[in-house]
């Protein structure tokens, strides 16, 4: 085994992935004019699993009576992971919701963004992630 021992694999000694700042828009700035950063992190995979589940619905098989697949409505899952990974600003804080007419964090993110800016939030948040990303499937899907 090259000589490793599991000492390495222990929580303890795991490097956590670090917030990091990324701005999502050059609209929100500071009483400078210089852009705000937003604050994002990494889930771990227990908390992708559950916003995955919460995004899957079952979809009658056409032609096969009573017979369903699972389908994740992935539009609605980009959503939910982007809302989950941001740390700042506070998306589920109401004023803010409040102050763009929405309710949900995931409607207030969509509404704050341009597409553009979205589409590329997105896209940091799957990197963050480790998830490769191809920017075109990105583009596609949210188009959809």
């Amino acid at each position: 085994m090259g000589g490793y021992n599991l000492s390495a694999f222990m929580a303890q000694n795991a490097m956590q992935p670090e917030e990091i700042e990324f701005v999502a828009s050059k609209r929100f700035v500071d009483e400078n004019g210089k852009p705000i950063p937003w604050k994002i992190r990494c889930i771990t995979s227990t908390e992708d699993e559950v916003i995955r589940k919460a995004c899957t619905k079952k979809v009658p098989i056409p032609g096969k009576r009573n017979q369903y697949t699972q389908e994740v409505d992935y539009n609605l899952y980009l959503g939910k992971l982007a809302v989950a990974c941001t740390v700042f600003p506070d998306l589920n804080d109401a004023e803010l919701q409040d102050s763009y007419g929405v309710m949900g964090a995931d409607v207030l993110l969509k509404t704050m963004l341009t597409p553009g800016e979205y589409v590329n939030y997105l896209t940091k948040i799957q990197e963050l992630n480790g998830f490769d990303v191809d920017m075109q499937d990105l583009v596609d899907e949210v188009k959809n």
